[in-house]
């Protein structure tokens, strides 16, 4: 095996280990040792397998290393994921660029089910993943509980 250059996700950390998954392509690679980094963590980093049976992996350089921030917060959709979720039924998912970086996610659930919703999104790895592979450093969740509308918004830095 060879190095591998990525942006990896960090699943899981301790004292004396860690998980990085590659938010490109979802494979897992265990770290012999822990590099100084904590779960969650978004490196862009260069990593090889340990010899000599290279089941386990060392960190040969960290570029970048970022948090990405979770936030629930109390503003509303957007007009613009108002106006999809008006145009899509109940169970779909719309994904739209953002003007510049990043992207916005536009679900359409039903009403009663829309704070379930939201916290499923921020309990997600896929959440935190997505953001990563999108180089987000801020997800955002507004709601709608009247129309069932999930704006998940994931902005850069």
């Amino acid at each position: 095996m060879t190095e591998k250059t990525g942006t990896f996700l960090v699943t899981h950390a301790d004292e004396g280990s860690a998980v990085f998954r590659d938010v490109s392509d979802g494979q897992v690679h265990t770290m012999a040792s822990n590099p100084d980094v904590t779960e969650h963590d978004v490196l862009d980093a260069t990593i090889q397998p340990q010899p000599p049976m290279e089941v386990a992996w060392e960190v040969v350089e960290i570029e970048e290393r970022r948090a990405v921030e979770l936030v629930d917060t109390d503003l509303a959709p957007t007009t613009q994921a108002k106006e999809i979720a008006a145009e899509q039924a109940v169970g779909e998912v719309e994904r739209v660029e953002r003007a510049g970086d990043g992207e916005i996610h536009v679900l359409s659930v039903p009403p009663e089910r829309t704070a379930d919703a939201a916290a499923d999104v921020l309990d997600d790895t896929g959440t935190l993943e997505r953001a990563a592979r999108l180089g987000a450093v801020r997800v955002e969740v507004r709601t709608d509980d009247e129309d069932g509308v999930v704006n998940v918004r994931y902005l850069p830095d």
